[in-house]
């Protein structure tokens, strides 16, 4: 089960997800990316502080949403990954494509 709380803080689009992405439910998370970048919001923050574990039906979603996002010349910046995610992250070779902070503040200031 994963909890997906959509806000907006300055110009950006706040995405803070907790819980286990899994592929029961990693379609969830697209739906809701897929769902802010259709309305328009292109400059998305993805807070991952309280996603424990992350499969590759995970990664496949963002990797998913980073396509569609930059169609839109938007970007979708991860922050604040726990140790287990930015390790399937860097397993993946993620760590490339994505910029990653430290921080939702970083992050968001970042655009």
């Amino acid at each position: 089960m994963i909890d997906i709380h959509v806000s907006a803080m300055n110009e950006v689009t706040l995405v803070e997800v907790k819980g286990r992405v899994d592929s029961m439910n990693a379609d969830q998370l697209g739906d809701a990316l897929t769902h802010e970048i259709d309305a328009g919001h292109t400059a998305i923050v993805l807070d991952l502080s309280g996603v424990d574990y992350m499969s590759s039906a995970g990664l496949r979603e963002l990797v998913a949403a980073l396509k569609r996002v930059k169609r839109a010349t938007g970007d979708l910046r991860l922050a604040q990954p726990s140790e287990r995610v930015r390790e399937v992250l860097e397993m993946a070779g993620l760590d490339t494509i994505f910029q990653i902070f430290p921080t939702q503040v970083g992050a968001v200031d970042s655009y």
